[in-house]
């Protein structure tokens, strides 16, 4: 899957950590928001790819009000609903509110990340399972890397990095816009730690190769990520 970043709502802290811990595993970026307010907040201000909402929250909004508002604003963002209520209305509450899918609780971890998974490659940029650029291979779902057939070791941090370069070949992408994707909202990260990873990534899937460099440094605007045109 995408590094993809991930805000889960929910208001029972051994849940929402033990979501945010195995979701980290598979090399997502996760914040985490406790209560209502505070996930329509970062909801409606910060740029993710899906929301794990809970249906019931303290608050002055609960997950069908926070749906409902996000989905007035155009955000379109993927959301699977977390709910306890297993009725038929209630399920049908939640998608027309604008869910995209739901689970019961309680669910297994593995179907939860199935489930995500499977959102995240309804958006345009995860419909392929294997990314692909010139003679460099990812595979997201087994955490493969491979160039001109060469396995290459990376760190989850690294991978991430490179999942989001691939998905956004041949376009500039901003350092801070690489901050929030891949690095989480509440993350120590220091000024220069982008640039600290991206060498790291060239150390790995540049250097040891000849041919064409595809991490490139564009001076005042970020990274380019591609054959030099």
């Amino acid at each position: 899957m995408v590094i993809m970043r991930i805000l889960v709502v929910e208001d029972e802290h051994k849940i929402a950590n033990a979501l945010k811990q195995g979701l980290e595993q598979h090399s997502y970026a996760v914040d985490v928001a406790y209560d209502g307010d505070s996930g329509l907040t970062m909801a409606q201000t910060e740029p993710y790819d899906l929301i794990i909402l809970d249906r019931m929250l303290p608050g002055s909004i609960d997950g069908i009000g926070i749906l409902q508002a996000i989905r007035k604003e155009n955000i379109h963002t993927p959301v699977l609903l977390l709910t306890a209520k297993d009725k038929v209305l209630d399920r049908a509450h939640g998608l027309n509110a604008g869910a995209d899918d739901y689970l019961v609780k309680p669910f297994a971890f593995v179907e939860l990340i199935a489930r995500v998974r499977a959102l995240l490659r309804r958006t345009p940029q995860t419909t392929n399972t294997f990314l692909t650029y010139e003679d460099l291979m990812l595979d997201p779902e087994n955490m493969l890397v491979e160039r001109k057939g060469q396995r290459i070791d990376l760190t989850a941090k690294e991978f991430a990095l490179l999942e989001y370069f691939m998905r956004h070949n041949e376009r500039i992408l901003a350092k801070d816009l690489l901050m929030q994707h891949v690095w989480n909202y509440d993350a120590d990260i220091l000024p220069n730690t982008v640039e600290v990873y991206v060498g790291y990534l060239r150390n790995k899937i540049d250097k040891p190769f000849k041919g064409q460099h595809f991490i490139h440094t564009k001076r005042g605007f970020g990274y380019y990520f591609g054959v030099q045109k």
